[in-house]
């Protein structure tokens, strides 16, 4: 057998911390002046949305048949992705807010 041929334990360790997957983000999405903002994101399963709310009503984060987050007044509200897919989501008091997600697995 050829010297090279061996794997060596410090090389074992560097193939394994390299195929650890990447810890999930949390994505902001601002809402201000009726507006989400960024209107489309990007997210992996497992990624965290976190809605601020700037404004002085109270706002959803609703897809139809899906998921619903209500974000009270000048507070925060958060939804764990579990699925991939791509989902377009609306404010259920405020219609015209729109927003979409494209969730990879």
């Amino acid at each position: 057998m050829k010297a090279g041929a061996l794997i060596r334990p410090w090389w074992l360790a560097v193939l394994v911390l390299t195929a650890v997957p990447a810890a999930a983000a949390t994505i902001e999405v601002t809402i201000d002046r009726l507006v989400f903002s960024p209107a489309t994101i990007e997210a992996k399963v497992g990624d965290t949305i976190e809605w601020v709310n700037k404004d002085v009503v109270a706002h959803t984060a609703t897809v139809k048949g899906g998921w619903e987050v209500t974000i009270a007044p000048k507070k925060s509200a958060s939804l764990t992705l579990k699925a991939p897919g791509a989902v377009d989501y609306f404010c259920r008091f405020h219609p015209n807010m729109r927003g979409h997600v494209n969730v990879t697995p």
